[in-house]
């Protein structure tokens, strides 16, 4: 289990690889001779005509019963395709995926709307386009002591070369444990890349050399708020500085402020930005304190103890 965690100006430390009635539903009443008689309303019987009879004495006679008009028999609905549910519906969550019906292209949904009808396709639904994070891409450049700096989203085929030497580097990679060849820092990437949004790889541009690895991801939808108490939309961040020459000078502290305030700029409902370096690493423990993060308590995660780190929204100016 990797440890998790970020590291701005020293050897730095990486992520795990880690019955009831119907909602306004009353009953009816209908007066009777001499008493009520309670309907109850049946749900499922919605879409049916309820036929009142009026109201007489003893039985009714056949010829003043109203006739019904013949109905045509219902259609053969073994060919009805099932709803099928994929991620994002409610139905989703609450159970399996039915089984796949045919002519129907993977991810979509058939939907018919009334019995007999043909079915129709309904197109998955793409990803958000701004993922759970929003559009990191356009959140900077921001002005710092050092120059000007922005975060760019990872591409692969552009950066992965790049990546897999930082990751290769003695100092991260006791850390990030992903030295190897490109084939490891690939995976991991894709991993990042290919979810929900919920997690985005960027570089740190700073004036126009990417010098650093970021990693921004919802920790309240994240495996560590399980040891923590998580509050909605609570933003973590990993970070490691790839260049040797901009590590010890305070680079990583003045970016680590200037990226938890971009969070802040661009996250409205963003209380927390949050980061669990490794206890060990006490120069990225020393940088987040210089950078406005407060020390929240020691947290035992898979692979690693760590320091959760808090910098408050309604601190910022403060701290």
């Amino acid at each position: 289990m990797r440890p998790t965690g970020s590291t701005p100006d020293a050897p730095d430390s990486a992520p795990a690889h880690r019955a009831p009635a119907a909602a306004g539903a009353s009953p009816s009443a209908r007066d009777g001779a001499g008493d009520t008689t309670v309907i109850p309303d049946d749900p499922a019987c919605d879409d049916t005509v309820d036929l009142l009879l009026p109201e007489v004495n003893g039985d009714v006679p056949p010829s003043s019963l109203p006739l019904l008009p013949s109905l045509p028999p219902l259609p053969d609905c073994t060919d009805v395709p099932a709803f099928r549910a994929y991620p994002g519906d409610a139905a989703f969550a609450a159970g399996p995926h039915r089984a796949a019906q045919p002519g129907v292209p993977l991810g979509a949904r058939a939907v018919t709307a009334h019995l007999g009808e043909a079915p129709t396709t309904v197109a998955p639904a793409p990803p958000p386009a701004q993922g759970l994070l929003g559009d990191v891409g356009r959140w900077g450049p921001v002005t710092t002591p050092f120059g000007s700096f922005r975060l760019v989203p990872v591409h692969i085929e552009r950066d992965l070369p790049l990546v897999c030497r930082w990751m290769n580097d003695p100092a991260v990679a006791a850390f990030w444990e992903l030295a190897g060849p490109e084939q490891i820092t690939e995976r991991y990437l894709r991993g990042r890349l290919d979810g929900d949004g919920r997690a985005l790889p960027c570089l740190g541009v700073l004036d126009g050399t990417p010098m650093s690895y970021w990693e921004l991801y919802r920790a309240d939808l994240d495996p560590v708020a399980r040891y923590y108490p998580a509050r909605p939309h609570d933003t973590g961040l990993h970070l490691l500085i790839g260049g040797v020459p901009d590590r010890g000078h305070g680079v990583g502290t003045v970016l680590l402020r200037a990226v938890a305030d971009l969070v802040f700029d661009h996250r409205a409902d963003c209380g927390r930005v949050i980061a669990e370096p490794d206890l060990r690493n006490t120069p990225s423990i020393a940088a987040f304190l210089s950078a406005g993060f407060r020390f929240s308590a020691e947290v035992t995660l898979p692979g690693k103890r760590a320091a959760l780190m808090v910098r408050d929204r309604s601190l910022r100016h403060l701290l």
